[in-house]
């Protein structure tokens, strides 16, 4: 039996693939509709097969959070795909937020979120909560849901190998001086050596948005940015954003106005004439900066869409929107 590159001699890569579009025993006798069904299936296979001798041994930087992560079986099929990715020779790395648990989790205990100029406070209390949940038992959990799926995963945390570390952020105020926003961080260096000793083994990493201090301090740290800057330091082939719609839009209110690839100047020029909406402007400004760091392409998809990352990243099309540097 022959496998996809980089699946080795199994053919473990052939076989998950027939693992997600199982194909019926097309025998003499089959129907013309049976016969054409498996035809397609066989099809999408060619298809993919382009995507993964492509990028085959390459790092794609997964950022998981908001919406979706609430979403059970959308979160299935999310990691489903990021064990599909592995299996094919991809090297896929998650960094994730917490969700809404972070949120129940301080209304449990009676905390109320605290805003300083728009931006979250973090306290000492809610820094406790953050840390326990986005960094224990989301953390945790993600791994195991990977492993429960026929991957192999390991959580990089506090608890296990830290590999993220940066500092307090402090903006500057209205007065010229700077606004104390508490435990809140940005990242400043990434353990990439630790990160690509799991990849290089078949591991995917899972990584929450937290972040120390060479005092060791412990930060909260914004799981878009936490992302970019892993995508940044492993100079990785891909950093998918999962929102919750379908990418750029020429008309926000309108999803069949998706533009599938932009180039990093035309994603300016569309900010700067206001095609793009101001919800989504932060996110396209990230993805501008991840280019300029180094990352080739960067994309931006709905992660509720049933198998969104294989859709986008092993079909030509895709179906959410690519940024890249230029054509």
């Amino acid at each position: 039996m022959w496998g996809f590159p980089g699946a080795g001699d199994s053919g473990r890569g052939l076989l998950f693939l027939l693992r997600l579009l199982p194909v019926r025993g097309v025998r003499s006798g089959s129907s013309p509709l049976e016969m054409e069904e498996a035809i397609q299936k066989a099809n999408v296979l060619i298809e993919a097969l382009t995507w993964i001798r492509q990028f085959r041994g390459k790092i794609t930087v997964i950022k998981l959070g908001g919406s979706v992560m609430e979403d059970e079986q959308a979160m299935n099929h999310l990691l489903l795909d990021v064990v599909f990715m592995e299996t094919v020779g991809m090297r896929p790395v998650v960094v994730h937020g917490g969700g809404s648990a972070i949120t129940r989790a301080m209304a449990e205990q009676g905390l109320q979120a605290r805003f300083v100029h728009g931006r979250r406070y973090t306290d000492d209390a809610t820094l406790e909560v953050v840390e326990r949940v986005l960094a224990g038992e989301v953390n945790r959990r993600l791994a195991q849901q990977i492993n429960e799926l026929g991957g192999m995963a390991r959580p990089l945390s506090f608890c296990t190998t830290n590999v993220l570390f940066g500092e307090r952020i402090r903006l500057p105020g209205e007065d010229g001086e700077p606004v104390n926003l508490g435990h809140v961080g940005m990242v400043t260096r990434v353990d990439r050596p630790a990160i690509e000793d799991l990849c290089h083994a078949g591991i995917v990493p899972v990584i929450p948005s937290m972040c120390m201090t060479e005092d060791g301090e412990k930060l909260n740290v914004n799981a878009d940015t936490a992302a970019t800057a892993v995508a940044q330091a492993l100079q990785a082939e891909k950093l998918v954003y999962l929102s919750d719609v379908n990418g750029v839009r020429r008309d926000k209110d309108d999803p069949d106005s998706l533009i599938h690839s932009l180039t990093a100047e035309e994603a300016r020029q569309m900010i700067r004439n206001g095609a793009i909406n101001s919800g989504m402007i932060p996110k396209v400004q990230a993805c501008l900066e991840t280019l300029d760091r180094g990352v080739h392409k960067v994309h931006v998809i709905d992660g509720r869409l049933r198998h969104s990352l294989l859709l986008e990243i092993y079909t030509s099309k895709g179906v959410g929107t690519q940024i890249i540097k230029q054509q």
